[in-house]
């Protein structure tokens, strides 16, 4: 493998390098760049052998490679289309130990499609490679890109795009150890439509290997009305042949919908029998029949390990401010699910072995209750202006709120703008997770696991935030937890300057809110105290880091005792308001903070 990426570079080099006059004539011009060419005609290593014959692959120089078998296991196999952080990726169509990938080092690559990001499936051998590419448009112009690829073997499993249970080893058979495949987004220039890219050219010693690449579209002609961030990956059931019926409000409406469904953070695929939409009635019974969604015109779809799905936009308006049925037939048997788990919410199960319900209209074929969002991520509609997503922890995601009355922060939020045209009707996603930080994990990102305190925000911006339909603007309210485990102010502000960055990147509008007093809970100690009202003076003065800022300090303090929130607006623990207090939140937003270009 040195030698092939050796010549390639020693090519590169030849291809771009003019020759010197002689006393035969005149110095020549420098041959054309090479023409791009599609990816799979540049591949020129093997990551993936069979079990049987471990010896075909060598993917990283040391005899090392994944298996055939586990990949089938994710469901991710060879010549399957599955969408990744908003992305449609297509697998290589190559049997095992044929050339499967690329060991990036400046090649160009046919590419088409407008949108606002480009996506590569990716992992780094010998370390995490870093370089810098070039992404060409079709008038012209080009921007550079840096894209990191983590390591295979070691990269954090808390942003890869599926984790294998094994290597396959060349000499030894295979090992018990996780292998890793990332998805990694890179910035467009909005509006501008792309002819090629060329692949990084690595900075450090590890190779970048590339296995698919595509253009990523996720607003033109969108809104978010819904959407909630996965927490974690919990034990369930086991759910046998049941229909999940699970009921979400909306923020926007607007005609046609869809929904987003993820197998975020699972090692095996989950098979969707069948789907549909409906405004609810009365407990889980719907107002009218229950209309049926497709994947790709099919009745269902099956979800690989860490994938996504989206269903065909159908014919269904959706009321504003409104309470949804999403239905979700499973066939086989699901023991362990991706979930939202603190939904405050009441959502149905119906019984097991009770098969497809999704065309009920009635209720009583849904006997059971949950309080989590297994599986759906996101209903969005057609049109409207975009979105406006609330990233946050357990007070964004209205813990301690009354269940079932939509009284979180952001639910106030989507009210006001839905009931005003002086700036755009945005929808407002709540990407809001209990527990979770800016800075360091709670779920570490990968197995079965009680703790839905999710990964961290930064390792949750591209799916959370970035990915979203038409997001325009992020409103982060987040830190306490950080502070709270012991996270030092200066990490945590370098933390939120790292999102910001992230966000205008990608040329979302950043909004920062600073964070609420807890003093009376029972660890929110003078120290995490000093360490809240450093990081809240940052907030206030950023020095142009963010877009704009919200002072929820000072919407929820005592006056009096400025360490302790307003009686009146405390659910009574100190540390969450209740529905009161969220509701001074939502109300205190400054409508036009959120819109793109103010300042």
């Amino acid at each position: 493998m040195r030698v092939r990426r050796a010549a390639t570079a020693l090519t590169l080099l030849l291809t771009a390098t003019a020759l010197p006059a002689t006393a035969a004539g005149p110095a020549r011009a420098a041959p054309a760049a090479p023409r791009p060419l599609p990816l799979p005609a540049l591949f020129d290593n093997r990551a993936v052998s069979d079990d049987s014959r471990p010896g075909a692959a060598d993917f990283d120089g040391a005899g090392r490679s994944l298996s055939a078998q586990d990949l089938a296991a994710a469901g991710w196999t060879p010549g399957s289309v599955l969408t990744l952080d908003g992305a449609r990726l297509a697998l290589p169509r190559t049997a095992a130990g044929a050339p499967d990938n690329v060991v990036a080092h400046g090649q160009q690559v046919v590419l088409r499609g407008r949108g606002e990001a480009v996506t590569f499936l990716v992992a780094g051998t010998g370390g995490a490679a870093t370089g810098t590419g070039t992404v060409r448009y079709r008038d012209g112009s080009r921007s550079s890109y840096e894209l990191t690829a983590p390591d295979w073997r070691s990269g954090p499993l808390s942003t890869k795009a599926v984790a294998l249970p094994h290597l396959n080893n060349a000499t030894g058979g295979q090992s018990a150890e996780t292998a890793r495949l990332y998805a990694v987004s890179v910035p467009l220039r909005p509006g501008r439509e792309v002819r090629s890219v060329a692949l990084p050219t690595p900075s450090a010693a590890g190779a970048l290997h590339v296995f698919a690449v595509s253009v990523r579209d996720t607003g033109r002609g969108r809104t978010g009305s819904w959407a909630a961030s996965t927490a974690g990956y919990r034990a369930v059931g086991p759910w046998t042949d049941r229909t999940l019926r699970l009921v979400v409000h909306s923020g926007a409406g607007g005609p046609r919908a869809r929904i987003r469904l993820a197998n975020t953070f699972a090692a095996a695929p989950v098979e969707i029998a069948a789907a549909s939409i409906a405004v609810r009635g009365a407990g889980a019974a719907a107002a009218r029949p229950p209309v049926p969604l497709t994947f790709g015109g099919h009745s269902g779809t099956r979800l690989p390990a860490g994938a996504e799905a989206f269903s065909d936009p159908v014919d269904f308006t959706v009321p504003a401010g409104t309470d949804l049925l999403v239905s979700l037939h499973l066939p086989g048997t699901v023991t362990a699910a991706p979930v939202h788990q603190e939904a405050a919410q009441l959502s149905y199960l119906s019984a097991a072995g009770s098969g497809d319900r999704t065309a009920d209209a009635g209720g009583t074929a849904f006997p059971e209750t949950m309080t989590s969002w297994p599986f759906l991520t996101g209903v969005d509609v057609g049109g409207g202006p975009g979105s406006v997503v609330a990233l946050g922890d357990s007070i964004t995601d209205g813990v301690k709120s009354t269940s079932g009355a939509n009284r979180r922060w952001p639910d106030v939020l989507a009210r006001r703008l839905w009931a005003q045209r002086a700036v755009p009707r945005y929808g407002v996603l709540n990407q809001g997770i209990s527990a979770n930080r800016v800075v360091t994990d709670r779920y570490p990102g990968d197995g079965v696991s009680s703790d839905t305190g999710g990964v961290s925000a930064g390792h949750r911006l591209e799916r959370d935030v970035l990915a979203q339909p038409a997001a325009r603007t992020v409103v982060v309210f987040e830190g306490i937890n950080d502070m709270r485990a012991g996270t030092s102010a200066e990490d945590l502000v370098a933390g939120l300057r790292a999102l910001a960055r992230r966000a205008h990147e990608r040329g979302l509008r950043v909004v920062v809110a600073t964070v609420a007093p807890c003093a009376g809970y029972p660890d929110c100690t003078p120290a995490v105290e000093a360490r809240r009202q450093a990081v809240n003076a940052f907030v206030r003065d950023h020095g142009g880091a963010f877009d704009a800022t919200l002072d929820f300090d000072a919407v929820l303090r005592d006056p009096q005792q400025p360490r302790r929130m307003l009686p009146a607006y405390d659910s009574g623990d100190h540390l969450h308001p209740g529905d009161t207090g969220l509701r001074a939140l939502g109300d205190s937003v400054d409508l036009r903070a959120l819109v793109p270009g103010r300042r």
